[in-house]
C-alpha cells in the first residue's frame, strides 16, 4: 500500500551541487524539501579531494539569487582562459571574460551550501539508499529526485545509446592541488593541449589552505602521460612531485615556465584525485510503481567529460530548470516527468 503524503513533499538523494542547488531553490519557493546523504558533511570535508570544478558566471548568479554566493567572484575568482596549443607550430593567446568565473573546493562549498539549507528548513538525513530504498522513499515523497549517480545507484537510469557513445572513459585523470606555481597574469585558467598526450587544466582555486593552483592532468590513454593516473603518491611524494614536474616540462610549458620548483608539492597528502571518468547521458526518469516517480539529476542524468569543464555548471542549470518546474506544478506524474524533460533538453 502506498504511504500516505501530508505534503507535496520532494526528496531528493544525493547532496552534491545539483541535489544541493535543486533544495535551496525549492526551499526559496517554500517547497518542503528532504535530503538524503550518505556521508555526513563533516566528514567530507576532512576527506580526499572531490574535484576542481570551476563555477561560472551563469551559475554564480544562481548562487547569488539563492544568497548562497559566500566567496565573492570579484575577489576569488579570475576573468580569463590562457591558451596554449602544442605541437609543432605552437600557439598562445587569451580569452577576456565579461564576467568572472570561481573555483572553490567542494570540501568548502558543499557543508557550506548544506548549512544554508539547513537554516532555512531543509531536512538533511544521513543515511546510505540503494535501489531497493527508492519505492519506500518515494512513499514518503511527492516527488523523487535522484541527484546520484554514484556507488548502488549507478546505473539507476538506462543510458541513451544515441547520447553515449562510448564504453570506456577518454582520458585518464590526475588532479591535485598544489604550492609553488605563480598564477597566470591576469589571474585565469590555463589551458594547455598536449597533442598525442593529453590537456591540462591549470585553474587558480580557494581551498582550506587559501588560494592554491589545481593542475588538472586529463591524459590520452596509452599516452605520455597515461600513467599519472595510477602513480600513488602516497609511495613516494617526491618521486610523484618529480613526475608532475617532467609532464609539466615536456608537455604544458605554459605552466612549467612559471613553477618554483623549491616550493612546489602537493599541499596535503588528501588533496589528489585519480581515475578516470565515462561520459553518458541516461532517461530522464524512471516509473517507480504506485504512481510515484524519480527524476534523474546531476550524474544521474549526464555525466560531462571533464575536458568540457561545464559539470558542476550544468548540474546547477539542470537544478534550476527543474526546481521551476516543480514549483509551478503540484501533479508530479509521468507527464509532469516529460515536461521536465523537454524543458532541459
Amino acid at each position: 500500500m502506498r504511504g500516505a503524503v501530508t505534503a507535496p513533499t520532494v526528496g531528493i538523494v544525493g547532496a552534491g551541487v545539483a541535489g544541493l542547488h535543486l533544495g535551496l531553490a525549492l526551499r526559496a519557493a517554500d517547497v518542503p524539501v528532504t535530503l538524503y546523504t550518505e556521508q555526513a558533511f563533516a566528514d567530507l570535508a576532512a576527506g580526499p579531494l572531490l574535484n576542481t570544478v570551476a563555477h561560472h558566471h551563469p551559475m554564480l548568479d544562481r548562487e547569488r539569487q539563492w544568497d548562497v554566493h559566500f566567496w565573492p567572484a570579484e575577489r576569488h575568482g579570475y576573468g580569463a582562459h590562457h591558451h596554449h596549443v602544442g605541437g609543432t607550430a605552437p600557439v598562445r593567446f587569451t580569452g577576456h571574460f565579461t564576467h568572472p568565473s570561481c573555483a572553490v573546493d567542494h570540501r568548502l562549498y558543499l557543508p557550506r551550501l548544506a548549512g544554508a539549507f539547513a537554516e532555512r528548513g531543509g531536512r538533511i538525513e544521513v543515511r546510505a539508499v540503494g535501489p531497493r530504498d527508492l519505492a519506500r522513499l518515494a512513499g514518503s515523497h511527492a516527488l523523487l529526485v535522484v541527484a546520484s549517480g554514484r556507488g548502488p545507484l549507478s546505473g539507476l537510469f538506462p543510458l541513451r545509446p544515441e547520447h553515449s557513445p562510448h564504453h570506456t572513459p577518454q582520458r585518464l585523470l590526475c588532479a591535485g592541488l598544489y604550492t609553488g606555481v605563480r598564477g597566470a597574469d591576469p589571474a585565469g585558467v590555463t589551458i594547455s593541449i598536449a597533442p598525442g598526450a593529453g590537456e591540462l587544466l591549470e585553474i587558480p582555486l580557494h581551498s582550506a589552505h587559501g588560494p592554491v593552483t589545481a593542475l588538472l592532468f586529463e591524459n590520452l590513454p596509452g599516452g605520455d602521460l597515461a600513467a599519472l593516473a595510477s602513480l600513488d603518491h602516497r609511495d613516494d611524494p617526491a618521486l610523484f612531485a618529480k613526475a608532475v614536474l617532467e609532464a609539466l616540462r615536456r608537455h604544458h610549458p605554459a605552466t612549467a615556465e612559471r613553477v618554483e620548483e623549491r616550493d612546489f608539492g602537493l599541499t596535503h597528502p588528501l588533496d589528489v584525485l585519480q581515475g578516470g571518468v565515462l561520459p553518458a547521458v541516461r532517461q530522464d526518469w524512471i516509473d517507480l510503481g504506485g504512481e510515484r516517480f524519480a527524476l534523474a539529476l546531476g550524474d544521474a542524468h549526464v555525466v560531462v567529460d571533464p575536458l568540457m569543464g561545464q559539470g558542476a555548471n550544468l548540474a546547477s542549470y539542470s537544478a534550476a530548470v527543474v526546481a521551476a518546474e516543480i514549483a509551478t506544478d503540484t501533479a508530479y506524474d509521468a507527464l509532469f516527468c516529460e515536461r521536465v524533460a523537454r524543458a532541459r533538453e
